[in-house]
């Protein structure tokens, strides 16, 4: 019985070593203002003497940073895929926007550039645009777009996951109204912020970095989307599918079965690092 003990105790530890290693760390965006802690998945290859392409993945409605450790499978992707993993805290109810109304919510501000300097600066990744890539699901899908649309100089892939692309048929769920203020007094607001009425930034002209005074030369956004069939948000996914193609938009879209679950994002997950990392370059 203590030879069982024993082997099974070495097993155990052989497999541990050769796990990817989960690190969180609180800290203060110096642009939002924003104190929150963002976990990291470093693969089991991490080496200070390397560098790694970075995805991040967003959560959606009411999680936090630990949400995709805790509930799935992810941290074999960092090994899977050999990337270094973020998974940020984007508030309770955020929806990853620059709040207008709500003082002190600034989460795009928050992901696009704290965050991303936080990880350059604190590990070894290829500190460019082409070796970052963002993801999410839910509200995390929409952050995911709206945030990589509108900072195409930090990101060059894009996924999303049972995405609320459209804030206007919920107009009374999800919290939108206390980031975008009510739907019958800031319509245009709401109307302004789906990433269907945003598709013509998807182009080099909107490739500028607000630091400079020059445009950054890249290539168009890679984009993919996925939906489950049974998921309430399956229509807007389809519109905004519809309108991508009718603009010659180049995208991955699939529907495959599934709700709005942990079941189908531990699925899913998967099918957008194979999509996001073959963008990487290196």
């Amino acid at each position: 019985m203590k030879k069982l003990i024993f082997i099974c105790f070495v097993v155990f530890n052989a497999l541990n070593a050769n796990a990817s290693k989960v690190i969180t760390n609180e800290f203060t965006g110096k642009e939002s203002g924003i104190k929150h802690p963002v976990t990291v998945i470093l693969p089991t290859s991490y080496n200070e003497d390397k560098q790694y392409n970075v995805i991040y993945v967003l959560h959606g409605h009411s999680g936090d940073n630990t949400n995709w450790t805790e509930k799935t499978n992810i941290e074999r992707l960092a090994d899977t895929f050999n990337v270094i993993i973020v998974t940020p805290n984007g508030g309770y109810d955020s929806w990853y926007i620059d709040s207008k109304i709500k003082q002190n919510s600034l989460y795009e501000t928050y992901i696009a550039k704290d965050v991303v300097s936080y990880i350059d600066q604190n590990y070894s990744t290829y500190a460019n645009r082409f070796s970052r890539a963002i993801t999410g699901l839910s509200m995390g899908g929409f952050g995911a777009l709206h945030i990589a649309i509108n900072n195409q100089h930090v990101f060059a892939a894009v996924g999303a996951m049972s995405a609320g692309v459209d804030f206007r048929p919920f107009p009374n769920k999800f919290g939108i109204d206390k980031i975008l203020g009510n739907y019958n007094e800031f319509a245009n607001e709401w109307s302004d912020i789906a990433i269907i009425n945003n598709l013509d930034k998807i182009n080099v002209s909107q490739n500028k970095d607000p630091k400079s005074d020059h445009k950054v030369e890249v290539n168009q956004l890679s984009i993919r989307i996925d939906i489950g069939l049974s998921d309430f948000f399956l229509s807007i996914n389809r519109q905004l599918h519809y309108a991508m193609l009718a603009k010659n938009i180049p995208h991955e879209y699939v529907e495959q079965e599934g709700g709005h679950t942990w079941k189908y994002w531990d699925t899913a997950i998967v099918g957008q690092f194979k999509f996001l990392t073959s963008t990487f370059p290196q």
